[in-house]
C-alpha cells in the first residue's frame, strides 16, 4: 500500500438492522484527497444489494424508527458555518428532512419507543459567550472557572454545556431535560418510553476528577434522580426488564481495568458478570452497551487477545457468537437474535458487511475490492514473547521478497488499547514501503485480562519499566523468529503513549538507528496542568501526586533522560493537540536539540489535534506519511547493508 491510496478505500461502520424488514442502514467513510474531506454517507441494503442511501457529505449515526417506517441520522452540511443536526427520511428513500436546529449541534439521538420524537444530545453557548457572533466570542477574554475547560478535538468547552433533550417531530419547540451547569451524555431510553438514563459529570464542576456518575430523568421533565455514585460508567442501556445495564466500577479512580457489567433496579445493584476480558469494545476503543434478546441473553463486544468478537454473556463465562481472527467494529441483532448484521476489518480487509442467519455467516458487501486488488497488502504473521514469568503476543508484517528488510517497531497509544487482527494503513504504508513492521501487546495492553492491563501501574519511574522490558525483548524475538529482519536497521516509533515509549526506549538502547516519537508525553510535570486529563491522568497510571512526588513524576518523563538519546528522532505533534499539548513536543525537541541529537519538529496547524493519524485532514495525513518514511528511509532503506 501506497500512502497515496488512503482514499482509495472504505471503511463502514454502525450497521443497523430493521426492526421489520431485515434490511440494513449502515455508514461508510472514505477519505477525499482532492478536497482535503471525509464524505461519510448512509448506505443500504435491501436484502440483495447495497448502495448510498445518503447524499451526504457528512451522514452519520443512522438509527431505524422503532416501527420502521423511518430512518433518523445526523446530517452535518457542506458549509464551513455548519452543525451537526437531525435529519429524518422514509425508510423506502427520498429526500431527508433536517428536524433540528441546535446552534452547537447535535452528537446523539435515540428513538422514543412510540415513533412520536427523538431523545438527542446537544451542546449550547452559555455564561457570557451565549448570544455572542462569532468574531465577539474569539475577541473576548476567556474567563475560566474550571480546570477542564478544553478539550482534545473539541477546543475549548468551559463556556459550552451539553444536554439531553427531547426533540419532538411535530413541529413543537425541543425541550431541555437536563439544564444546569454539567454535562449530559451517552443516553438510554426505557422500553416504556417514559425515562431517560444518562452520564453526567455534576459532580465535578472543578474539573479535576475522571468518571462520570449516572442518572435518570423522566422524559416529560422534572427531577433527575441518581443511579449510581461517581465512578467510571459506560453508556447506560435498559434491559426488557427495565433494569438499567451499564460496564464499569463505582471506582472513579478504577481505570484502566477489565471492568463487569452491572444491572441497576430500585433494589440496588448487581453485578452480572465476572470475565477477565473487556467487554463492549468497539475500534478504536470506544464502549457500546449491550444487546438484549427476548429469550434473556445478552450480546456483547469482547476485546480478546488482538481480535474483537461478539459473545453472548454468562456469568464468568461467555460463549462466542461471532468470532475470527478480525475486529467486529458494530453489530444489530434482531429480537431474538437469529440474525445479527455486523461490520468486521481484519489486517487485509478496510472493512465491509456481513450477516449472521441462524448461525450462518455471509459477506454482503465487497467495498474494496478494486482496493485489495491493487494495494498489495501483508498478511501478519503473529508470534509470542515468553520472557519475565508473562507471555506477550506480537505480529510481523513483512513485504514480498525474500531478501533482508529493516525493522520498524510499532508502539501502540493508550496504553490500555490493543494491537492485532483489525485493519491498520500504518502498517500496511510501512510494509509496503519495505520495512518489516513489528507490532506487539506488552503489558499495559488491553485484550488480556485485568493483570496484565494494570502491570503497569506506579512502575514508570523505574529505571526500566516492565512494558519497556517487553518492548525490547520482542524486538529480540522478532529477530530470530522472522530472519529476514536486519538487526542492524531497526528503526521504532509510537503515538501518545507509544511516543512516550518511544522516548523512553532510545534513551536506554543504542540499538535503533532511527526514531519516531509522535503527539507524545514527555514530562509529567507541565502534562498535569496543560492536559485536558492533566488533572487525573497522572494520577491513573503512576500513583504520583504533582504535590508530594515531583522527582518520581520527574523520572517517569522522558524529558528527563533526553541527554542520553543519540539516536536521530523526528518529533511530531499537533499544534491543538490538547491530549498531549505540543509543549509536551517542543520540550523533548528542545532538549534533543541542546544536547546535539540529530533532530527535527514537524508541527501540524490547526485544527490538527491529537488524532491527526487517525482522523486529521486527509491532506495532512499524507504528508504525515510522506514525512515518517523519508526519516526512516534516508536511515535505514538508503544505507548500504551489511
Amino acid at each position: 500500500m501506497r500512502p497515496e491510496q488512503l482514499g482509495d478505500f472504505k471503511a463502514p461502520s454502525d450497521p443497523q438492522l430493521h426492526p421489520v424488514s431485515g434490511r440494513v442502514a449502515f455508514v461508510v467513510t472514505q477519505m477525499d484527497l482532492d478536497d482535503d474531506r471525509y464524505v461519510r454517507q448512509v448506505w443500504h441494503w435491501d436484502g440483495s444489494s447495497a448502495a448510498p442511501f445518503t447524499s451526504g457529505p457528512s451522514d452519520t449515526s443512522p438509527r431505524w424508527s422503532p416501527s420502521g417506517d423511518r430512518l433518523a441520522f445526523i446530517r452535518k452540511p457542506d458549509r464551513d458555518d455548519a452543525t451537526p443536526q437531525v435529519a429524518v427520511m422514509p425508510a423506502s428513500g427520498g429526500e431527508a428532512t433536517v428536524v433540528s436546529d441546535f446552534e452547537l449541534g447535535v452528537r446523539e439521538i435515540a428513538w422514543l419507543p412510540d415513533g412520536s420524537g427523538l431523545v438527542v444530545v446537544a451542546s449550547e453557548w452559555v455564561d457570557e459567550s451565549k448570544g455572542l457572533d462569532n468574531e465577539e466570542r474569539e475577541r473576548r477574554p476567556r474567563r475560566i472557572t474550571t480546570a477542564n475547560f478544553r478539550g482534545d478535538n473539541q477546543g475549548y468547552t468551559y463556556d459550552k454545556r451539553t444536554h439531553v433533550w427531547r426533540l419532538p417531530l411535530d413541529a413543537t419547540e425541543p425541550v431541555c431535560l437536563t439544564p444546569g451547569d454539567s454535562n449530559e451524555w451517552g443516553v438510554g431510553v426505557d422500553p416504556d418510553g417514559l425515562i431517560v438514563a444518562y452520564q453526567s459529570d455534576s459532580f465535578d464542576r472543578a474539573g479535576v476528577l475522571p468518571g462520570a456518575q449516572l442518572f435518570t430523568v423522566p422524559l416529560g421533565g422534572g427531577e433527575p434522580s441518581s443511579v449510581t455514585g461517581p465512578g467510571s460508567w459506560g453508556n447506560p442501556t435498559y434491559g426488557p426488564d427495565g433494569a438499567i445495564y451499564a460496564v464499569g466500577s463505582d471506582d472513579i479512580w478504577a481505570y484502566p481495568a477489565v471492568f463487569a457489567l452491572f444491572r441497576f433496579t430500585s433494589a440496588g445493584a448487581e453485578q452480572v458478570t465476572a470475565i477477565d476480558y473487556n467487554l463492549s469494545a468497539t475500534p478504536p476503543g470506544q464502549p457500546r452497551g449491550p444487546f438484549f434478546l427476548d429469550d434473556g441473553a445478552i450480546l456483547s463486544t469482547l476485546e480478546f487477545e488482538g481480535r474483537i468478537h461478539v459473545v453472548s454473556l454468562g456469568g464468568d463465562s461467555w460463549t462466542t457468537v461471532i468470532g475470527g481472527d478480525r475486529w467486529v467494529g458494530g453489530f444489530s441483532p434482531n429480537a431474538d437474535g437469529s440474525v445479527i448484521a455486523f461490520v468486521a476489518t481484519s489486517p487485509t480487509d478496510p472493512g465491509d458487511l456481513f450477516l449472521l442467519r441462524d448461525g450462518v455467516e455471509s459477506r454482503l458487501t465487497d467495498l474494496n475490492a478494486e482496493f485489495k486488488d491493487e494495494a498489495d497488502l501483508v498478511e501478519p504473521q503473529e508470534f509470542t514473547i515468553d520472557h519475565d514469568g508473562v507471555r506477550i503476543a506480537g505480529w510481523a508484517y513483512l513485504p514480498s521478497g525474500d531478501g533482508k528488510v529493516p525493522l520498524l517497531y510499532n508502539i501502540h497509544g493508550g496504553p490500555a488499547t490493543q494491537y492485532g487482527y483489525g485493519f491498520s494503513d500504518e502498517f500496511q504504508v510501512y510494509a509496503g514501503a519495505g520495512y518489516g513492521v513489528v507490532a506487539t501487546n506488552p503489558r499495559g495492553s488491553s485484550g488480556y485480562g485485568n493483570d496484565h492491563v494494570r502491570a503497569v501501574i506506579g512502575r514508570w519511574h523505574e529505571e526500566m519499566p516492565p512494558d519497556l522490558r517487553d518492548i525490547l525483548a520482542a524486538v529480540d524475538v522478532a529477530a530470530e523468529v522472522f530472519p529476514r529482519l536486519d538487526k542492524g536497521r531497526m528503526g521504532v516509533m509510537g503515538g501518545s503513549y507509544g511516543g512516550w515509549a518511544t522516548a523512553f526506549v532510545v534513551a536506554h538502547d543504542q540499538r535503533f538507528k532511527s526514531a519516531v516519537a509522535e503527539r507524545g508525553l514527555y514530562n509529567w510535570i507541565s502534562f498535569y496542568g496543560t492536559s485536558d486529563i492533566g488533572p487525573w491522568f497522572p494520577r491513573m497510571f503512576t500513583g504520583l501526586s504533582n504535590a508530594t512526588d515531583i522527582q518520581k513524576m520527574w523520572d517517569a518523563g522522558p524529558l528527563s533522560m533526553a541527554h542520553l538519546v543519540t539516536t536521530p528522532t523526528l518529533v511530531l505533534h499537533s499544534e491543538t493537540d490538547f491530549r498531549c499539548p505540543i509543549e509536551q513536543g517542543e520540550q523533548f525537541f528542545t532538549a534533543l536539540k541542546s544536547t546535539g541529537c540529530e533532530t527535527e519538529l514537524v508541527r501540524f496547524p490547526s485544527p490538527e489535534s491529537h488524532e491527526l493519524s487517525r482522523g486529521g485532514s486527509p491532506k495532512h495525513r499524507l504528508e504525515r506519511f510522506e514525512f515518517i518514511l523519508e526519516w526512516h528511509g534516508s536511515r535505514l532503506i538508503d544505507t548500504t547493508q551489511e
